[in-house]
């Protein structure tokens, strides 16, 4: 089988049962939690804050992977850090000094991330390949999950991966947004090999187990 990582958004999580829902997913063989911090300002919704970093860092010994969709998030990096982020990725969209921030994520002991909204072009990630561990496009509108996968950003998946070969090949790329057993293969086949999943993995009608098996398999 292809070795791809699974990150499991706790988006879609049943925030009720998180400690069993967690537990569920190490015991699944999910990679990494996927922690979205959206502010109501860069993007419609209002989501978690450090203290459900620190909550999910209790409750699991997997990575937490943590996107950060606010307004100026280089004042709250290492709010997210000291929480127990393992990764903290944040968009080129809203981030003018982002030299300045991703170098401040690697110097609080976290992965840098740098993320493209669906209508930001590759080329503008291109010159920050090299300093980052992870890029993460997104293959939704960021704010909210359940929504439709947008197939027209395949073609800039491969452009990153074209970047990312030529300059920094140990770059991670992971896409985030209706990542299903379906949209998955394509994604992979484009060259990401992190994948983001929500509802695929949290609402799956046969459990979490069956979820992450699904996404698997279908790369197998």
């Amino acid at each position: 089988m292809n070795k791809i990582i699974i990150s499991a958004s706790i988006l879609s999580a049943d925030f009720g049962k998180l400690a069993d829902q967690l537990a569920a997913c190490e015991q699944s063989g999910v990679d990494w939690i996927h922690i979205d911090v959206m502010d109501g300002a860069f993007v419609p919704n209002i989501t978690m804050g450090p203290f459900i970093v620190e909550t999910c860092k209790r409750l699991t010994s997997l990575p937490l992977d943590v996107h950060l969709m606010i307004n100026h998030p280089e004042k709250h990096i290492a709010a997210f850090a000291n929480a127990g982020a393992n990764v903290l990725s944040v968009h080129i969209e809203n981030n003018p000094n982002v030299y300045r921030t991703l170098e401040s994520i690697r110097e609080l002991g976290c992965k840098a991330g740098i993320v493209l909204n669906p209508g930001t072009p590759a080329s503008a990630i291109e010159t920050v390949i090299p300093a980052v561990d992870l890029v993460l496009a997104m293959t939704v509108n960021p704010g909210f999950s359940g929504q439709r996968y947008i197939p027209e950003v395949l073609p800039k998946i491969q452009s990153v991966r074209e970047m990312i070969e030529a300059s920094h090949p140990d770059t991670l790329l992971e896409v985030d947004g209706g990542i299903t057993a379906q949209t998955l293969p394509e994604t992979y086949t484009a060259g990401a090999r992190v994948f983001v999943a929500a509802t695929a993995v949290f609402k799956h009608p046969q459990g979490i187990a069956a979820g992450i098996q699904d996404l698997r398999q279908s790369v197998a």
